[in-house]
Parts: C-alpha cells; structure tokens; sequence
C-alpha cells in the first residue's frame, strides 16, 4: 500500500523566508512534494502568474466559494482573501504526495481542526531589524504598507507555540536542512511506515 501524504503547515510573518524555503525545498522533488496553489483576491505581484503562484479571482467570485463550502480554510489578511482548495489538498494527498501550505497562524487554525494530523512548521527571522530590511529588499511594496507589516509580525509570531517545528531561519541553507529533515522524519514515522511495508513486516515477523 502506498503511503498518504503529509500535510505541511508553513508559517512566518512576511519576510522571514517560508516561500523561499518552500521553493528551494521542492526545486528537485516535484513528483512526491507539491505546494499547494491558494486563491487569493490581491492583485498579482511582478512575475506572478495565474494558477501558479495563486489562483487569483475577485472578491465576489471568492465569497461565491465561501458559501459553497469549497474552502479547506480561508482568511482575511490585510484587506484581502486567501483560501486552499480541500477537495484538491485530499485528493493530492491520497495520491502519497507531502502537500505544503504557506498560510499565516489563522489559516493554521482553521486546518488544524479540520485535519489534526496536519504538521506545523514556524519560521522566524533572526531578529525584528533584519525582518526589516529584508522586507524593504524586495522593492515592491509602499513604506506604509511595511510599516503595517512590521506591526502585524509581532502578533503573527506570537503564534509560534501553536506549532510542531521551530525554524529560526538566520542562514539558509541551514534553515533548508533542518526544514528537509523535518519533512524526512515525518516520512518515517511509525504508522506511515507500517502502511508501506506491512507485507515485509509480516514476513520478518512470520513464526
């Protein structure tokens, strides 16, 4: 029997590098890992494309969905909407691919009690200034709105606690190994490990 996928919460304030993490994770594993592709209301950032980085609709075509019930969760952040599929995370995940989420702690919530096997991974960055600069970095988004962003980090951290796995991502590449080991233990957890290899266990155990 194959294994079932593991569903991986990812979480971090703005900045702190989950995307990028996610990202380079997945760059040589793209047929047993998949991230999971979130419609959101918000207009498209540069490179962006549809389908890809998200599903992007306008707000009445994601509160249609929202009255069907389509949402695995959704959340309203910053004045836009953000939703995942459940029937497309199922679905992934009965086909034994890890899927992964790059939601804030609210999503998390709504996740965790839908599905509490589901793995939480926080990250944070190594401190509030270089939080900071790294969100100045990218180029595109206005003083004000990194202002907003930087008040809101405090409280998305604060959620920390609420998760399995602490990554505090300083270096990457460190931050990358410790992400991939923890996505490899929960591989090899137990009862994954008995779905897989139930026939070779019965015969090691054979009398």
């Amino acid at each position: 029997m194959a294994r079932r996928g593991n569903l991986f919460i990812v979480s971090a304030p703005s900045g702190a590098g989950k995307s990028s993490l996610i990202g380079a994770l997945l760059k040589d594993k793209p047929a047993d890992m998949q991230v999971s592709v979130s419609h959101t209301t918000r207009a498209p950032r540069p490179g962006e494309q549809d389908g890809v980085h998200y599903h992007f609709v306008d707000k009445a075509a994601f509160e249609a969905l929202i009255d069907q019930g389509a949402f695995f969760e959704w959340a309203e952040v910053f004045g836009n909407y953000y939703g995942t599929s459940r029937v497309t995370i199922e679905q992934t995940l009965d086909r034994g691919i890890d899927v992964f989420l790059d939601i804030d702690w609210q999503g998390a919530r709504q996740v965790k009690a839908l599905m509490p096997e589901a793995i939480g991974v926080f990250i944070l960055p190594p401190s509030r200034e270089e939080l900071e600069r790294r969100l100045n970095s990218r180029g595109q988004d206005s003083a004000d709105t990194i202002a907003a962003r930087m008040a809101d980090a405090v409280t998305e951290m604060s959620h920390f606690n609420e998760y399995d796995y602490l990554i505090v991502n300083k270096d990457f590449d460190t931050a990358l190994a410790e992400f991939s080991a923890i996505v490899l233990a929960n591989r090899l957890h137990l009862a994954g490990q008995k779905s897989v290899h139930g026939d070779m266990l019965d015969d090691l155990l054979a009398g």
